[in-house]
């Protein structure tokens, strides 16, 4: 039969899908714990709206797969656009049917509660920031700053130091005075802490970094548990688990969506800088291509045959000027996710009252 032996590259991929083993364990501890502590459970029996389940799972899923393919069909792609226009009118769609579903899937009048919609955009927005930022962070590290994978983690660690103090604080805040001053602070602190970090990418050195990386943690880490929590506590009227599974639904179309439209534009702004970077090497347009290609695939912690291959002879130093153009394509996606924060603090600043939430127990009941 020959020499069987597993690809280096497949050898990767099965210790990478090892990791989701560590769900079991957490997955077992939590029924063990919900079984001690019994929790107050009220069901409430109803059939389930396939019409309207259709219709968003299409609506979310065409809209994320438009602006995730632009970077390979092209923005001016009619086929791009027929999957974004698509998706967000199968999205109104929706909305509008379930407001004549007399068992829907969403209760979409629950957004005429005004604290409870603010706190939902708050999440939307913040959500472009924060799940994408993981991503991202990790590439630049390994590509820009030349970093391994677990120098990578290190690199995230920062971000999570500011995140786990912050959030302390978010929680007594929410408690004390009501979740206004945590959400409007975070989110603003979240966009000034985005805002500088993205402003220090380009000079390709952790050192110059971690103070703002630490800020942007902090940021996200203040708001985020008392926006969630605020949200739920605004629908007080509604089942639990229905409002908290239209939060979660929220911040997980956008984090999809940051994902998708964010890594469009990271891919187009890195071609277009590797392609002006690569014509000063008198290479031409497929070769610069192939270059950003390899170094993405590869992670960018070392030069790999793919990338000696397409750099030739001046591999070390096309190597340093495509670390740049990287840096330079990641502060672009830096300043938007920055830009989404701001709009959050805008939105809670306007669309939120202040004081605790049992001021504002006089708000409308949506209306099944």
């Amino acid at each position: 039969m020959g020499d069987q032996r597993v690809p280096p590259g497949a050898l990767g991929d099965v210790r990478g899908r090892a990791i989701f083993w560590v769900n079991i364990p957490i997955a077992i501890i939590a029924l063990i714990l919900i079984a001690i502590a019994k929790p107050e459970n009220n069901p409430r029996p109803a059939r389930i709206d396939y019409r309207g389940l259709v219709l968003i799972v299409l609506g979310m899923g065409l809209s994320v797969f438009g602006f995730q393919q632009a970077s390979v069909w092209g923005w001016d792609s009619i086929v791009t656009w027929g999957c974004i226009v698509g998706g967000v009118a199968l999205l109104l769609v929706f909305s509008r049917i379930e407001t004549r579903t007399d068992e829907p899937l969403i209760r979409v009048n629950i957004f005429k509660v005004r604290a409870f919609a603010a706190e939902n955009a708050v999440l939307f927005f913040s959500m472009i920031a924060f799940i994408p930022v993981l991503f991202f962070a990790s590439m630049y590290s390994q590509i820009a700053l030349g970093q391994s994978v677990s120098e990578a983690g290190l690199y995230l660690l920062t971000f999570f130091a500011g995140f786990a103090v912050a959030s302390q604080f978010g929680g007594r805040i929410l408690d004390k005075t009501g979740a206004k001053p945590a959400v409007v602070v975070g989110c603003a602190i979240g966009a000034v802490g985005f805002a500088l970090w993205g402003s220090e990418l380009t000079a390709l050195d952790y050192s110059s970094q971690w103070y703002f990386i630490v800020l942007a943690g902090a940021g996200i880490g203040l708001m985020l548990g008392p926006a969630n929590t605020d949200a739920i506590n605004r629908a007080p009227r509604a089942n639990y688990g229905e409002v908290s599974g239209i939060t979660q639904t929220v911040r997980n179309y956008g984090s999809s969506l940051g994902l998708a439209v964010l890594g469009t534009i990271l891919i187009n702004e890195n071609r277009a800088n590797v392609e002006s970077s690569m014509a000063r090497f008198d290479l031409p347009k497929a070769k610069a291509d192939a270059i950003a290609q390899s170094l993405t695939q590869s992670g960018g912690g070392s030069r790999d045959a793919g990338f000696s291959k397409h750099a030739g002879a001046k591999a070390a130093e096309i190597f340093h000027a495509v670390q740049f153009d990287f840096a330079q394509a990641t502060k672009v996606v830096f300043f938007i996710m920055a830009g989404c924060l701001a709009v959050a603090a805008v939105i809670a600043l306007v669309g939120l009252r202040s004081g605790r939430q049992e001021a504002l127990i006089d708000e409308p009941a949506p209306q099944s």
